[in-house]
């Protein structure tokens, strides 16, 4: 198992370019099994979660082949599986996006149910709801989701739930309502970029959408799709996690390959902290100022603050005088990485979903990483930290950012992963 050790208290300055967004990458890559067709996918990025995809779907009958290391060919023809195995489901949350394109296709899926998380419960309901308001009878067996339908309708969907809209979900749903008799409307729709990147995705496979970006998404169904050639969209929060290791260093780092307009409240709170930002159309530029203030942050769903730049942010304020807040609204108990960042001499204290942050130097120390934005917040913990830390389990980081320690150390960070 890999750690990374990180020698702090260095400025960081250069470029970097973004990858391809991993939320966008894995429902993207379940959309193809909605038609027995062949399929180009560029701009994935090559990480774990990625790479599991491809597994699963290969599992179900698919010919999935790596054209080089961002570009992928799948070709779903001879698919005739419609289980989606423990074994690989276990290893990925968003396995469960596959369950609509399977119940649209084969009018029967059997997904395994997605286990519980670090960053709290994320349950399916939603998703289920969806699809069963579609037509289709959805059993809970053996750990199974079981969805069986004789055909499905299009109706009207309400998809919000109590902490906001749900990204998979309208995922799942939309992609089994282009293949719906008549025409479905999803109140209450996620409108996160990844969604609108699907969406023009399904567009170009011959679905009938409009409304993407919004709350209201209108779908009329088809009787068949067909193969496409798409390339991914950029991963915002990549990009949100190198522009913070910039300012956390204090020093001057700019992100190649990312609309500005996918972060565009993230941008807004660094402006208030006191960060020089310059945008371009595909770039952003962040440098640290001199007199950097704290901030009240609450987590949305898009366009808010993105909940999935958290823990990073987190790591950030940690270092600017004065108390900063954060009121996660999305996964309430989102705060792991709290605890390994007081290892470091943060000064956190959290009350139910809301933390308190105390400004001030952090110290290096080992830590240990629990999920994906986490290890990333430790990482750039690290970078702004005096002395030497090392952040251990980080194959979490694996699952969402390619490279993470070699793009760093192009900009100047003292990084490097070891076998443990």
């Amino acid at each position: 198992m890999d750690k990374i050790i990180i020698n702090g208290s260095y400025p960081l300055k250069g470029k970097v370019k973004v990858s391809g967004a991993k939320n966008s990458t894995l429902p993207i890559m379940a959309a193809c099994l909605l038609s027995p067709s062949k399929f180009i996918l560029k701009n994935i990025p090559p990480v774990l979660d990625a790479y599991t995809m491809t597994k699963l779907l290969s599992s179900l009958g698919a010919k999935v082949k790596w054209l080089n290391e961002t570009t992928v060919s799948i070709d779903s023809t001879n698919v005739k599986m419609w289980k989606a195995p423990y074994q690989i489901v276990s290893k990925m949350r968003a396995s469960v996006c596959v369950l609509g394109p399977l119940l649209a296709r084969f009018k029967k899926a059997e997904v395994s149910y997605p286990g519980g998380c670090v960053i709290g419960t994320r349950p399916i309901d939603l998703h289920l709801k969806g699809l069963e308001k579609l037509g289709a009878n959805i059993e809970l067996k053996d750990g199974y989701v079981i969805a069986r339908a004789k055909e499905l309708n299009g109706k009207a969907i309400y998809l919000a739930g109590v902490y906001g809209s749900t990204v998979l979900g309208t995922a799942n749903v939309l992609m089994a309502a282009t293949l719906a008799k008549g025409e479905t409307t999803i109140e209450g729709a996620a409108c996160e970029p990844e969604v609108v990147d699907l969406g023009n995705f399904l567009i170009k496979m011959g679905a009938k959408i409009k409304g993407l970006g919004s709350p209201t998404i209108t779908i009329k169904g088809v009787k068949e799709l067909h193969g496409a050639e798409h390339t991914i969209i950029s991963d915002r929060i990549e990009a949100g996690t190198y522009l913070i290791s910039g300012i956390i260093s204090r020093g001057e780092v700019e992100v190649e390959d990312i609309n500005p307009k996918f972060l565009t409240v993230f941008i807004d709170k660094l402006i208030e902290c006191g960060v020089k930002v310059e945008q371009t159309a595909k770039s952003i530029k962040v440098k640290a100022g001199p007199n950097l203030k704290p901030l009240e942050i609450t987590t949305l769903p898009y366009p808010g603050f993105p909940t999935d730049l958290q823990a990073q942010m987190t790591a950030f304020l940690a270092t600017i005088p004065g108390i900063s807040f954060i009121h996660e609204k999305i996964y309430p108990d989102r705060f792991m990485h709290a605890a390994e960042l007081l290892r470091m001499g943060a000064k956190i204290m959290r009350e139910g979903a809301t933390t308190m942050i105390q400004g001030g130097q952090l110290i290096g120390a080992p830590v240990m990483a629990s999920d994906l934005r986490a290890s990333a917040a430790l990482v750039l913990a690290g970078i702004a930290a005096k002395g030497k830390t090392e952040v251990n389990r980080v194959y979490h980081i694996d699952r969402g950012y390619p490279k993470i320690d070699k793009k760093l150390a192009s900009l100047g960070a003292k990084i490097r992963r070891v076998k443990a």
